[in-house]
């Protein structure tokens, strides 16, 4: 990385592949990987995740239709779907590029159907309460769809809000879900039926998926904090030390004055802050990064361009030296999970929160498992 970046990501694909590799394990031949690369494959770079993916998914699943223009060609030729309802104005463009609409009525599907055929995805609301269609209700809109000429129902879904939680709840969902979808396939034979999110293909249970729909799994992140499968993190997120200083006993650091040093503190300022993504709910909370190894305490407040961090711990830091703020620094390691622990917030919120400063490579060791060199 060039020396004048102060921060970046390093995606490992690799590690990707590894993850689809253990998620097709798990639900076995003849169903679909549905990839979530929504928010920017979850700041992992859509492009990029979508090139070392392709091989093995049959959709890629993004939240709207300029998410869907911009992964273009790095799909290599797979579906896309827009797992979000689509404005009124976009639903031409979603007609015209050959993208599969989510909708939870027919009035929907036939809005799509005026600008040309359209294959839809017909969402259930079996407990999410966001988009989907009433549960009570889908018996007389599928009848409805099926009615539409130019609508071709490539699929039938709901969501599972608890699946990371409730397991009684996530087992009603799907008993209702799949009722309806054996009345879906009366009106559409052959229609793929998904429902499994990552804390979903946790539970198993895959005789009823055509599709499952993996997101925080691919990137090697757990969606329940009590499973732990086999999988590779796909990123590290990593800056630069800016400027070292030795503060006197008595010193205050950051907005506030937080903290004090009660003694002589060697510190370090490392250019990250909370527009790049690095929580300002941080501050005060125990937060560390790597700097050779050692864990280095964030001291006061996390500032928009800079955090300040305690490097007693390590001798001979320098400007220019690498903080790794997620992933491996020798022995230690530091997980999207434990940030996200800490900032009170969940690993979803970490990830997708990189600002568009932090810069975008494969990883050194994983980069030939990208089907291209084209920029992310």
């Amino acid at each position: 990385m060039e020396d004048t970046v102060r921060t970046w990501v390093e995606v490992d694909g690799e590690a990707l592949r590894h993850n689809l590799a253990w998620v097709r394990r798990q639900i076995g031949p003849g169903r679909g990987i549905l990839a979530v690369v929504k928010a920017n494959a979850y700041g992992h770079g859509g492009r990029l995740v979508a090139r070392a993916l392709a091989h093995d998914t049959a959709v890629f699943g993004v939240a709207n239709v300029s998410e869907a223009i911009e992964l273009g060609d790095a799909a290599g030729g797979r579906d896309i779907m827009l797992l979000s309802p689509c404005f009124p104005a976009e639903r031409r463009v979603a007609v015209e590029r050959g993208f599969i609409a989510t909708v939870s009525s027919a009035d929907e599907a036939a809005a799509f159907a005026g600008f040309g055929p359209v294959r839809v995805n017909f969402k259930i609301d079996t407990g999410m309460g966001r988009a989907g269609c009433n549960a009570q209700s889908a018996g007389p809109e599928l009848a409805r769809l099926a009615g539409l000429d130019s609508v071709r129902v490539h699929s039938i879904s709901t969501h599972l809000p608890c699946a990371d939680g409730d397991s009684g709840f996530t087992r009603h969902q799907l008993e209702a879900f799949q009722e309806i979808a054996a009345s879906a396939r009366q009106f559409f034979p052959g229609v793929l039926r998904h429902s499994l999110n990552s804390a979903g293909i946790l539970l198993g249970g895959f005789d009823q998926a055509d599709l499952v729909r993996p997101g925080l799994l691919l990137y090697g992140v757990s969606p329940t904090p009590d499973a732990h499968p086999p999988l590779r993190p796909a990123l590290s997120w990593k800056a630069r030390v800016v400027l070292t200083r030795v503060l006197p006993a008595g010193s205050s650091v950051s907005y506030g004055r937080d903290f004090t040093t009660s003694s002589e503190l060697p510190t370090a300022i490392v250019s990250v802050g909370y527009a790049d993504g690095f929580p300002r709910q941080l501050s005060g909370r125990g937060a560390c990064v790597l700097i050779r190894g050692v864990r280095c305490p964030v001291l006061g407040r996390v500032t928009m361009d800079q955090i300040v961090v305690d490097t007693r711990g390590v001798s001979g830091v320098e400007s220019g030296d690498v903080a790794v703020l997620i992933g491996q620094d020798g022995k230690e390691c530091l997980t999207a999970n434990e940030m996200a622990d800490r900032a009170g917030t969940i690993s979803w919120d970490i990830l997708t929160g990189l600002g568009r400063r932090v810069a975008h490579v494969p990883s050194p060791g994983g980069g030939m498992a990208f089907a291209s060199t084209e920029s992310p």
